[in-house]
């Protein structure tokens, strides 16, 4: 197993652009979180976000795209230059290698989620203060010492490798890396669309409890808890649904189709 796991770990770490894309996923969350923060204001004449521990972390909607591309590739990227073929003849158990492609693909998720997160909620104590996100505003200090903070922050990294979990065994089943992320985008973003849309303020609240984008981000949730359509760890465990169906489907597709 350690002999497979170097394996899959020197083909992603050499794989083009991997590490550029990790650094373009943190970067692309703490920019876009710090860029929000400071676009926002709270006044007596400005509407104020409820809350700002998940105001901090808005970078995420963007930073998981990036990760799910980079799973997309470390499954894709062999089926595209045939060396697919090559990995199953010296590695014959396509369970044990959709296995070694999933740790090195949410070990590498888990630290780049890591510096994002802490990068976000970092831009966000530096900023949000001085735009009246204060104690003096009634809003709580934004910082890691909050065990709200500190769960919506891990989950957020958990978020992150699940997300990249799910990308993972969607490229297996798909094996083309265009159709994959247009399939992990569509999963991703369709179903906050879909609420939007819909009449019915019942089924706009089904909707955000199954969606894996929807569901999941709840984690991120410090305030209002009891009006949420799911819970914060629910709607992580619905992510996490979504994920191990796409790494089984992968699974079973990988064992019975040929390379």
């Amino acid at each position: 197993m350690s002999e497979a796991l170097h394996a899959e770990w020197t083909k992603l770490r050499t794989l083009p652009g991997t590490g550029w894309l990790l650094l373009g996923a943190v970067a692309a969350t703490v920019i876009i979180s710090a860029t929000v923060s400071a676009a926002v204001s709270c006044s007596s004449t400005a509407a104020c976000h409820v809350d700002v521990t998940r105001l901090s972390l808005t970078g995420t909607y963007l930073g998981q795209a990036v990760v799910a591309l980079v799973a997309v590739l470390a499954v894709s990227g062999e089926y595209g230059t045939g060396m697919i073929a090559t990995t199953l003849a010296a590695m014959p158990g396509r369970a044990t290698l959709l296995a070694t492609k999933a740790a090195v693909v949410t070990a590498v998720t888990l630290a780049a989620g890591t510096l994002a997160v802490l990068g976000s909620v970092v831009a966000g104590q530096l900023i949000l203060p001085g735009h009246g996100y204060n104690p003096a505003n009634g809003y709580p200090a934004l910082s890691l010492a909050d065990g709200t903070v500190v769960r919506a922050a891990a989950g957020t990294v958990l978020y992150l490798a699940l997300i990249a979990l799910l990308s993972l065994g969607i490229a297996t089943v798909v094996r083309d890396a265009a159709v994959a992320i247009g399939v992990v985008l569509g999963l991703l973003y369709l179903f906050p669309i879909l609420t939007q849309v819909v009449g019915s303020p019942g089924v706009a609240r089904h909707l955000q409890q199954i969606g894996p984008m929807t569901a999941g981000l709840e984690i991120q949730a410090s305030t209002g808890q009891a009006h949420l359509p799911i819970g914060p760890w629910a709607g992580l465990g619905v992510l996490a649904a979504w994920a191990a169906a796409a790494l089984l489907a992968g699974a079973v597709v990988l064992r019975i189709r040929d390379a």
